[in-house]
């Protein structure tokens, strides 16, 4: 399988994760993730959500088909809230990202409270 690490893109905002292909050639390539967060306050189409310590503002435009409340859970990318989560469901994403970030990330800036 190949390497996976946890990093940082577009100037450390954003989670990201940095795959090498198998090819001992290949360049890695870096991908921007999406991050469960839980809405902590709602404001028309807009929310706050918080997620292992780090809080932001996100819009929630692209789930305004979905009924949410402050507790629920969301997957965020690039502050847009994606989908609605079930919490079972946020924790094992946290935790896949947990095992990303112990797959070989030297810099500790992973999935332990940076993202």
């Amino acid at each position: 399988m190949a390497p996976i690490f946890y990093s940082q893109c577009q100037g450390g905002h954003l989670p990201s994760a940095t795959i090498t292909p198998p090819d001992q050639g290949a360049r890695p390539q870096t991908m921007c993730l999406a991050i469960p967060m839980q809405i902590t306050r709602i404001d028309g189409d807009t929310a706050r959500a918080a997620s292992r310590g780090i809080e932001r503002d996100i819009d929630l435009i692209l789930v305004q088909d979905q009924a949410l409340a402050v507790g629920d859970f969301v997957i965020v990318h690039v502050g847009y809230a994606l989908q609605r989560l079930e919490p079972d469901d946020a924790l094992a994403t946290w935790r896949l990202l947990d095992e990303m970030d112990a797959s070989g990330d030297t810099n500790d800036d992973g999935a332990l409270g940076r993202a």
